[in-house]
């Protein structure tokens, strides 16, 4: 490989732009490669290459066979991540793959067991663990400052689905539902932070406002666009995430709230800002102390996700050279595609779920 990493990118719509945006970022990367069956996202990359010339294919197989790479990014559309991971394990590649990790819990297990084979680093994407002002929030909260760790709260109140190429994310068999497609970001996140695992979940969520006068081929979009959904953990930690994909205005798309038998710590995103606020008694004043995390302008402007992307990928080069692990496996891509599933399974059953009847206890 020497000092040059060679990259592939397979799927050129807005998220693999995104990865062509920052990799072009990150010393001693050059992106040789590019693959997609439809032309016009081939030209979408275009604009994020910055004159850059390289292959073009239509397919992953073309881009594992003939292109010059020695990493390739995944951000296909969900349902085709195995088809396409498929040529890449067998080419030895360092792969970066796209949340959700796959849409059935079969296909994702497919991947944990093939990259639990494959020497080369395999890397699920999740870019909110990336964020700088989340990342210094994850480190605040694993270090002890709120004391011990009782409750978790996230919020997402946002804009809807965006528009892809033949609106392939308007159907929950294609992205695996919201609560997969959407969500398993935070689930990943609550993992991360509790430092334990799911085992039973509940949600309330339903398609209340977006998508209802589309129709594709005599069909309405299936897709939830808001819920509430409750997770317990087995070291006794509730979790919540309240989403919402219609409030395009507020201020504040992201919001998490750790509370503890000492304090409680939050952080918003944007603008970027955690807030300590420690218990006193009653009587006394409120001691709250403020803290702006800032980001990178050029990271920040390379991407729609508060600068992660570019700090997601400065982890995974280290990772390909060498110089430290892969940060967010397949298993964590496995786990959090699961939760997202439970939850799906929750707010169309109606039902609280347990972990063991998807076998992910």
């Amino acid at each position: 490989m020497g000092d040059m990493i060679r990259y592939g990118v397979v799927g050129t719509g807005m998220m693999g732009c995104e990865h062509i945006r920052n990799i072009r970022l990150l010393p001693g990367a050059r992106i040789t490669a590019i693959a997609d069956p439809v032309e016009t996202s081939l030209g979408w990359a275009d604009s994020s290459l910055g004159g850059e010339t390289p292959a073009c294919f239509r397919s992953a197989e073309e881009l594992a066979e003939k292109g010059e790479v020695d990493a390739v990014i995944v951000a296909s559309p969900n349902y085709s991540h195995r088809t396409v991971l498929e040529p890449l394990f067998d080419r030895g590649l360092a792969i970066l793959c796209e949340k959700p990790l796959a849409t059935t819990i079969e296909d994702a297990r497919w991947i944990v067991a093939r990259a639990d084979r494959h020497a080369a680093p395999f890397w699920t994407g999740m870019e909110y663990r990336y964020m700088p002002p989340v990342a210094r929030f994850i480190e605040q909260v694993r270090a002890g400052r709120v004391g011990r760790l009782r409750m978790l709260a996230m919020r997402e109140h946002r804009f809807p689905f965006l528009v892809k190429v033949g609106d392939w994310n308007r159907f929950a068999r294609n992205t695996g539902g919201t609560m997969v497609e959407k969500c398993c970001h935070f689930f990943d996140l609550m993992r991360l932070i509790t430092e334990s695992e799911a085992v039973r979940v509940y949600c309330s969520g339903g398609q209340d406002v977006n998508h209802l006068d589309e129709r594709y081929d005599g069909e309405t979009p299936d897709i939830i666009d808001n819920s509430y959904t409750v997770v317990d953990f087995a070291n006794g930690v509730r979790a919540c995430l309240d989403l919402s994909m219609f409030a395009d205005g507020v201020e504040h798309e992201a919001e998490i709230s750790a509370t503890g038998d000492r304090a409680r710590l939050d952080v918003l995103v944007p603008p970027g800002d955690i807030i300590f606020s420690p218990r006193v008694p009653r009587e006394e004043a409120k001691r709250v102390e403020r803290e702006h995390v800032a980001v990178d302008a050029a990271a920040m402007a390379a991407g729609s996700h508060h600068g992660a992307t570019f700090h997601q990928h400065a982890a995974f080069a280290r990772a390909i050279r060498g110089e430290g692990p892969v940060e967010v496996t397949a298993l964590d891509g496995l786990k959090a595609v699961a939760i997202g599933m439970a939850a799906e399974i929750s707010a169309r059953e109606h039902r609280m779920v347990e972990m063991r009847e998807l076998g992910c206890d």
